[in-house]
């Protein structure tokens, strides 16, 4: 979906935060970077109208990792046999912080995502609201078991969690990242598919 097409005039972004993060314990921690990851949320990210994808770690070699994965598709042969793969990992910035991707565009607004409610929380339609006011939204996203206290400290807002049925709440981040980009940004408006019907 291009921007144009998207409800909303605001530019979105998404970084998806490895360090630092908690583990289940409460504790501190780096999380790894894993290959499944980049490309699910990056597809999901160039299907719903994402400018960009930031990947966040500090540790040179999983910057590394992000880096050659993303060039295999993007410039390496990986994005000859499938264009649609490079076309959505060219979204992807690997950056060592919250600060890289905060600076590497203009002014914006930091919307947290959580598995737990805050008092502060907006409703999806507050939400919908911010993209047609604010200029630019850094949607963020934790890994292991979610941001750490001092980057939840630093979000101007907060998305409500992701609720199902009962209380098993572990989606993998890939999953709500794609939930959440569908209710923010999602159309509508359903294309008709050319195939029949098949009768039941």
């Amino acid at each position: 979906m291009s921007e144009e097409n998207r409800p909303g005039a605001g530019i979105v972004d998404l970084a998806l935060v490895h360090y630092p993060v908690v583990n289940r314990r409460g504790e501190e921690i780096g999380s790894a970077v894993t290959n499944l990851d980049i490309h699910d949320i990056a597809r999901a990210a160039r299907t719903f109208g994402v400018r960009r994808f930031y990947i966040i770690t500090p540790y040179d070699s999983q910057l590394e990792l992000v880096r050659e994965i993303v060039a295999h598709w993007v410039t390496g042969v990986g994005g000859d046999h499938n264009p649609d793969r490079r076309e959505a990992l060219s979204l992807v910035r690997p950056v060592r912080s919250l600060d890289d991707a905060v600076v590497a565009g203009d002014e914006c607004l930091l919307v947290g995502t959580s598995a737990v409610a805050t008092e502060d929380g907006l409703s999806w339609s507050g939400a919908g609201q911010l993209l047609e006011d604010i200029r630019r939204i850094l949607l963020v996203f934790g890994t292991a078991s979610g941001l750490a206290p001092e980057v939840m400290a630093r979000m101007d807002h907060f998305l409500p969690p992701i609720a199902g049925r009962g209380d098993y709440n572990h989606l993998p981040v890939r999953s709500a990242v794609a939930i959440i980009l569908d209710r923010l940004l999602g159309s509508r408006e359903y294309p008709v598919s050319g195939r029949k019907k098949i009768p039941v």
